[in-house]
């Protein structure tokens, strides 16, 4: 088991960014090319004035419409958001990762704060689950593809918080929650993860149409 663990955390991790990159700059060019394809002439009129305006306003809570129109998803999406930006990003463990892998040092947080963030962040997972339930305009537009998106979202922070408190084998729970991050990253270009990748450009778009050529607002 020690010697998959070495394999997961080593050549394995590369594979998975590899295959986020390789995807990311498919995805990319493929909706690029569809969209010129489609409609050339929307190209035209992007404009960084508008679009980036459009997505500062769209980052902050309750300024725009639509996060106004529901409360819960909007408190919810931030607060996840936020939770796994510093859990992926500032835990202690993944901090060693980030300067062994490609040598950056940046501060982490306390091992008990992540697990609380951890949590944090699992509760907003079932508040996305209790919305694809119980919400009957969500619910219609649910399919197999969002409940596969929200449970590879949130296994890393199950096992994550599993291998914290040694529940069962430590070092199993340790490499499942190593697969199952390295299958978050792998799959964002190919799931309904991939907004990762395109809601800026989406947002800039809306922005440049709705700014610049309706001349209103797009929020």
């Amino acid at each position: 088991m020690t010697d998959f663990y070495v394999f997961a955390t080593g050549p394995l991790a590369w594979i998975a960014f590899g295959i986020f990159i390789l995807g990311a700059i498919y995805r990319l060019v493929s909706m690029y090319s569809l969209a010129k394809a489609k409609d050339g002439s929307s190209i035209a009129y992007m404009s960084w004035y508008y679009g980036l305006r459009s997505i500062l306003v769209w980052m902050v809570p309750f300024k725009s419409m639509g996060w106004k129109s529901d409360p819960l998803m909007t408190v919810t999406t931030f607060i996840f958001h936020l939770c796994f930006l510093l859990v992926a990003v500032f835990l202690g463990a993944h901090v060693v990762l980030w300067d062994t892998a490609f040598g950056i040092s940046i501060p982490g947080l306390p091992s008990q704060f992540g697990d609380i963030v951890s949590f944090v962040a699992l509760a907003c997972c079932a508040v996305f689950a209790y919305r694809r339930f119980a919400l009957p305009h969500v619910k219609g537009v649910t399919r197999c593809q969002d409940w596969f998106a929200l449970v590879l979202v949130a296994l890393p922070f199950i096992t994550g918080v599993l291998a914290y408190h040694q529940v069962g084998s430590p070092l199993v729970m340790t490499t499942l929650h190593v697969l199952s991050g390295e299958l978050l990253i792998a799959l964002i270009p190919f799931t309904r993860l991939s907004h990762a990748l395109f809601v800026l450009f989406t947002r800039a778009y809306m922005g440049s149409e709705f700014g610049g050529v309706r001349h209103a607002h797009d929020w």
